[in-house]
């Protein structure tokens, strides 16, 4: 029997503003996704904002689900089981891609093609959920039946059904899995000390939003 690895799709929805922008778009309430090469959801890459309260900086970024900005998200966990071949491939893709982070930005104008059905192409750019879709392309594997520019997270959701293997808080998930509770206690500090900044900035985020949006 071939040697079998499990790849994860995650997709949350966190219900900020610039989350809202991007409901939008997607028409979905879990409008973000993310690629995860473990169940205990470590080692979680996407496309999105590498300022945890400044979502206009963006780009390629390894994401940490156990920071307080993630304690009210809502998830829906989706694992496909690959040869180790493929897996490897995949993750390999991910990590060069990752030697080179500051190359790769938010394709913002990608949500408006897909808004408009029409490809709009920007070189080492990608939004998350064409970032996981193109991952696969080189695969057996087709996550969803249509090319990784055009898939929204919810293609991931109605194609990805027998798949899921969870709904429901992220908290929830992380708390049933092993190593979580540590990495959560070691950000607790720094988290206490961002959240006054976190309430002052809110108000200049949702400022920012309706000017991308008019």
């Amino acid at each position: 029997m071939t040697p079998k690895k499990d790849i994860y799709i995650v997709l949350t929805g966190t219900g900020t503003a610039f989350s809202g922008v991007i409901r939008w778009f997607t028409k979905a309430d879990l409008n973000h996704a993310s690629i995860a090469f473990d169940s205990e959801l470590r080692e979680v890459y996407s496309f999105g904002r590498k300022k945890m309260h400044n979502p206009f900086i963006a780009g390629l970024i390894q994401e940490n689900f156990v920071h307080p900005f993630y304690n009210g998200a809502d998830c829906a966990i989706y694992r496909l089981r690959m040869s180790n071949e493929q897996f490897d491939s995949i993750h390999n893709h991910v990590t060069g891609m990752m030697q080179n982070q500051e190359r790769y930005k938010y394709h913002l104008l990608g949500l408006v093609g897909v808004l408009l059905n029409v490809k709009i192409d920007r070189e080492d750019a990608y939004f998350c959920s064409h970032f996981v879709a193109s991952l696969f392309e080189e695969t057996e594997y087709h996550p969803a039946n249509k090319p990784s520019c055009f898939v929204t997270p919810e293609d991931f959701a109605l194609s990805l059904c027998p798949h899921k293997i969870y709904s429901g808080k992220l908290s929830y998930y992380l708390r049933g899995t092993p190593n979580v509770t540590a990495r959560s206690a070691a950000i607790h500090n720094s988290a206490l000390v961002s959240g006054a900044a976190t309430a002052n900035f809110t108000a200049t985020i949702e400022e920012e939003v309706v000017k991308s949006v008019v």
